[in-house]
């Protein structure tokens, strides 16, 4: 079987993305956050590298559907 290799930064990819498309749309972090149920404060630190915030697949799914993108797109390097 073929060797893979996984992103060791995954959730900083899914983070970076998830702040690009955000702002694209001309939301804030807030916004984002009432749409999908969670605290502003969940939030910021989902989007902050330096919180180390994990998210669950279903809140990923949430974000993706708040932000009118797919899921790969939030995934891609």
């Amino acid at each position: 079987m073929k060797r893979v290799y996984f992103s060791k930064n995954i959730y900083n990819i899914i983070r970076n993305n998830v702040k690009k498309y955000r702002k694209q749309k001309g939301l804030t972090s807030s916004d984002i956050a009432t749409a999908i149920g969670v605290t502003d404060e969940y939030m910021r630190r989902l989007e902050s590298e330096k919180a180390n915030c994990g998210f669950s697949f279903e809140t990923l799914y949430k974000i993706s559907v708040a932000l009118d993108v797919t899921i790969d797109m939030l995934i891609k390097k």
